[in-house]
């Protein structure tokens, strides 16, 4: 604060040497400076050379003194110099005051608005040209006369020059300010001229487009950007060249990004465009978000539209495995019809997965785990999975330490696995390989499935980002999302996906699972209360239960079911959610679950995990028609289900 005071001093003492008459007013036409010599040249008081006073103040005092001569309207006469001053202009003009002295007076706007005037006293230099006029008659009055404009129009020349000075160093500062700007944001600016050549550019490309050149003015606009990206944008590069604004995405072949590009028609001074303005975004996440909401979209709808279709045919293929399941259990049943037998429970199965599809369409998918024989499993997807390699692909399967089911959900494992086998017939391509299966416990909590191949490996990019949706390393062939699939599949079952290099070459892809054995049958059978409304859907449950080796009562609504669940011994209590009657389902199962009713209760529905009426059942299980006896046994002896 002191250094800034003294420099005030000093420029003030500087400008009080002057002994031309210098002021300064601001853009609200206040004083900002002046020297002693403005105050003494015009007699000004002290309040009107004090930094603030109002120019309109010294006006008026000016003009009360007659510095301006006669004036017939005092008032006007103000008003016309406020508002000159308001809108100054650079100018240079000579006047005699009142006191006939005469002075010139030249004036400069400010950037910051305000302007800045010097008066000069020439009252010497008029009496010397006036002698000069009177005594010289060797020189003409029309050569003083033009000496005198002259001088004058140089005057004006150089207060001209002033203002182009200035205006100058705006436009210097206004473009360092603007190329700062277009450094500073995350987007590619640039212009091409008509020959496609860039003529300007931030340092964006690179950072918006991986793999693009980054000094890229004066270059053809295919070379810096690359041949598969220019084809994508040639076609709008021609609209706008044609005067048509147009914008629109691309994904950018090197780096699997979705780039938003604005192209707008540069028509300068004439009616044909000059060249095209770019504007390129990284969009990637914008469109990520839409598809997510896009398929939300579509979920709704789904679950809309198949909602009440689904809960029924959910009950018939539930009645159709229930019939199913005793007719091949008859004794005595001829092969033919036990064939049959098995053909139309492996249909009704196959509709069971085409409700699994549905559901997740129409809502967030539910895990269904059931014993799952890991060997018998593999071996099936290997007999899948052969006919999609080529010759020279060799696939091994290697399954240790694993006897017994394993409590899982098969089918979307049996997917990702596919998944993962496909990518690695990829990875190898033509110059043929090996694929190794491998499945083993880990300190028999995890269950571990690993998929090997003795390809290349993935690159450094695949291995940080190979689980994001919409990364593909197939260029336009990949859809970016069989990686995410396996590991949204796996977070679901709460496991854990890896990606890794192997040291021997090639890559690898293990899936960490939660291992539980499953199959276990109860140490003693179980009293069971089944509450279900349908007839035919009832007598298929018990059937089952009692297939289990379990005890059944049996109920058709909540307010019978009420009264049997006092009964002594009960261990678990296995009710349909769409029950008749004051109470539902989920109704039912609250009840129990406030009075701390001492047996397992389990919910079963044909509802999608999406209905709101099947969220309410919050942490009480939830097992989905259709359902087999091997899914049911799983729900009564698993530990959530408790």
């Amino acid at each position: 604060m002191e250094r800034n005071d003294a420099r005030a001093k000093m420029t003030q003492a500087g400008l009080n040497l002057i002994q031309q008459a210098l002021s300064i007013y601001d853009k609200d036409l206040n004083l900002a400076v002046c020297n002693r010599r403005f105050q003494e040249m015009f007699d000004l008081p002290e309040e009107l050379v004090t930094p603030g006073a109002s120019f309109e103040d010294t006006i008026r005092f000016l003009v009360l003194r007659g510095e301006y001569g006669d004036v017939d309207d005092i008032e006007d006469a103000i008003r016309v110099r406020v508002e000159q001053a308001r809108a100054f202009q650079p100018h240079y003009m000579e006047r005699t005051r009142a006191n006939r002295r005469t002075i010139s007076v030249e004036g400069s706007p400010l950037q910051q608005g305000g302007w800045v005037a010097v008066y000069t006293d020439i009252t010497e230099i008029k009496a010397q040209e006036t002698l000069l006029r009177a005594r010289s008659e060797e020189l003409s009055d029309q050569l003083l006369t033009h000496a005198e404009r002259l001088a004058q129009a140089n005057r004006q020349l150089g207060a001209t020059n002033s203002a182009l000075e200035e205006a100058k160093r705006e436009l210097m500062e206004m473009e360092a300010r603007t190329r700062l700007v277009t450094e500073m944001m995350p987007a590619h600016i640039a212009h091409v001229g008509t020959d496609l050549h860039y003529t300007f550019s931030n340092r964006r490309l690179s950072a918006v487009m991986p793999g693009s050149l980054s000094d890229i003015i004066g270059r053809p606009a295919e070379e810096a950007l690359g041949e598969s990206t220019f084809a994508k944008i040639a076609p709008g590069l021609r609209r706008a060249l044609d005067g048509e604004a147009n914008v629109f995405e691309i994904t950018h072949d090197l780096s699997g990004r979705r780039i938003r590009i604005a192209l707008t028609p540069d028509r300068g001074t004439g009616d044909q465009p000059q060249g095209v303005f770019i504007l390129s975004m990284d969009v990637t996440e914008e469109a990520q978000t839409r598809a997510a909401l896009s398929q939300t979209a579509k979920r709704e709808l789904a679950a809309q539209l198949t909602s009440g279709l689904a809960h029924d045919f959910a009950n018939l293929l539930t009645i159709i495995l229930g019939l199913q399941g005793r007719l091949e259990r008859l004794a005595g049943l001829p092969p033919d019809a036990a064939e049959l037998a098995r053909a139309t429970l492996a249909a009704a199965r196959r509709g069971g997965m085409l409700l699994d599809r549905i559901a997740a369409i129409s809502g967030p998918r539910e895990v269904r785990p059931q014993p799952t024989d890991i060997e018998a499993l593999l071996a099936e997807l290997q007999i899948m999975a052969r006919p999609s390699l080529p010759e020279g692909v060799g696939l091994d399967l290697l399954v240790s330490n694993l006897c017994g089911p394993v409590l899982l959900d098969p089918g979307p494992l049996q997917d990702s696995l596919l998944n993962l086998i496909l990518n690695a017939k990829d990875s190898i391509g033509s110059g043929g390989g090996r694929i190794t299966l491998t499945a083993r416990p880990v300190r028999d909590t995890w269950l571990e499935v690993s998929v090997a191949d003795t390809g290349p490996g993935f690159s450094a990019e695949a291995l940080e980002h190979g689980l994001d949706p919409f990364f593909t390393t197939k260029g336009g062939e990949g859809s970016g999302l069989g990686l995410s699939m396996v590991y949204d599949h796996t977070k679901l079952s709460g496991g854990t996906v890896k990606l890794e290099n192997r040291p021997e070459g090639g890559a690898r892809v293990t899936l960490r699972l939660p291992l539980r054995r499953g199959g276990a049958a109860p140490d003693s059978p179980l009293l069971v209360l089944l509450v279900e409304d349908n007839d035919v859907i009832r007598t298929d449950v018990r059937e089952m239960l009692r297939g289990l080796g379990h005890n059944v009562i049996e109920a058709g609504s909540a307010d019978e079911a009420t009264e049997l669940s006092d009964l002594p011994g009960l261990d678990v209590i296995l009710s349909d959610i769409g029950l008749p009657g004051s109470l539902n389902g989920v109704d039912f199962a609250m009840q129990l679950t406030d009075r701390r009713h001492p047996a397992r209760i389990v919910l079963m529905t044909s509802l999608p995990p999406g209905d709101e009426l099947r969220s309410r059942a919050g942490a009480i299980p939830v097992l989905t028609k259709p359902f087999g006896a091997a899914e049911l046994a799983a729900y009564l002896t698993r530990k959530e289900a408790a």
